[in-house]
């Protein structure tokens, strides 16, 4: 190996290693062992040098000592530079007085802040009518400019029924604690039967329904702040209402409002068909009637196969059932844990 080496620089590394017989990758192999050098001991580090442009001990101690005067203890270190300077006096600058506040742990936010509650995320479950209730407000257009009429709803979560609504001129607790009462009274609700969802509104989050619901037994919930997926189903409401063609632009009075809403509430418990309970309408799933008319349709369907059961390639038609269960944020269930040793079977 060592006459390659000697040899290479007159003739080149290939030649030098066909003419000698030795491999080329031996060569190199040897030549990159041979200039290793070993790693250096660490060693300690030394210390920091003082920039020569940094304040001395005396003169940083001053500084913080002027920092901590009753004078300048609630001003930030810029208006205690511009003070000083005023007076004709300069000791460092204001990012130099931030440096040694941070070096003593003491630059940090001096105001009381917000701190927001931690908002619990509502689960709520309904499998039957009456179990689940949500309740909103939304505004109807009045006849000229910043002029509404409030139209308040409450849905049944299971049924999608509207239990009871109103229109009013205001927002008021007074309205809503009236038409809650009423309509518990309407559909004979019992003490611990009913939870009552809604958003955090003034009038849905008032002292007078919460006393109201507590003397009735009832449990009340409230969506987190900003999230509009805490009450679905009011809000879906809503949008099936304002989507109608025939729902106008605005309402020229609180009473042309009232025969809006007289017109739309029967069509919409007794004729509208809703996607969520298999296409019956509200009334039908509220009362209970949903059994035999699905077993009709599927009846239907049926003497349909058994006529041309060539026009159904999927087969016979399967039963349409209703959802044994709706809920508000189904609860999350984690993924069960795979062992790495099940990956080796």
């Amino acid at each position: 190996m060592t006459a390659v080496t000697h040899l290479a620089p007159e003739v080149g590394v290939q030649v030098a290693c066909k003419a000698l017989l030795v491999p080329r990758a031996s060569f190199y192999r040897a030549r990159r062992a041979a200039s290793e050098v070993p790693l250096p001991v660490a060693k300690t580090p030394a210390p920091a040098t003082r920039h020569p442009r940094a304040l001395g001990e005396q003169e940083r101690a001053q500084v913080l000592d002027l920092l901590h005067s009753d004078r300048f203890v609630d001003c930030p270190p810029e208006v205690v530079h511009a003070t000083l300077l005023d007076e004709g006096t300069y000791l460092c600058s204001p990012r130099t007085m931030y440096r040694i506040l941070d070096d003593h742990q003491e630059v940090r936010e001096r105001r009381n802040q917000l701190q927001r509650p931690v908002y619990a995320r509502p689960e709520l479950l309904a499998t039957a009518p009456n179990q689940v209730w949500s309740w909103d407000i939304t505004k109807l257009l009045g006849p000229a400019a910043w002029t509404y009429f409030y139209l308040y709803v409450i849905l049944d979560i299971f049924s999608r029924y509207v239990v009871g609504w109103m229109i009013a001129k205001a927002e008021r607790a007074a309205l809503a604690t009236r038409l809650i009462d009423e309509t518990c009274a309407k559909q004979a609700i019992e003490p611990a039967q009913l939870t009552i969802h809604a958003d955090r509104g003034t009038a849905m989050a008032s002292k007078p329904v919460a006393f109201l619901l507590a003397d009735l037994g009832v449990t009340k919930t409230h969506s987190r702040p900003h999230t509009s997926n805490d009450n679905p189903f009011s809000e879906s409401h809503f949008k099936t209402l304002k989507y109608r063609p025939d729902f106008p632009a605005r309402f020229t009075s609180i009473e042309h409002g009232r025969d809006f809403c007289r017109t739309f509430f029967p069509w919409y418990n007794l004729d509208h068909r809703h996607s969520g309970i298999a296409f019956l309408t509200p009334h039908i799933v509220h009362h209970g009637l949903a059994g035999p008319v699905l077993a009709s349709r599927h009846a239907t369907l049926m003497q349909a196969y058994h006529a041309h059961p060539e026009r159904f390639p999927h087969g016979a038609p399967v039963p349409t059932a209703l959802p044994a269960a709706v809920f508000i944020n189904p609860p999350t269930i984690p993924a069960p844990v795979r062992s790495p040793l099940l990956e080796l079977h």
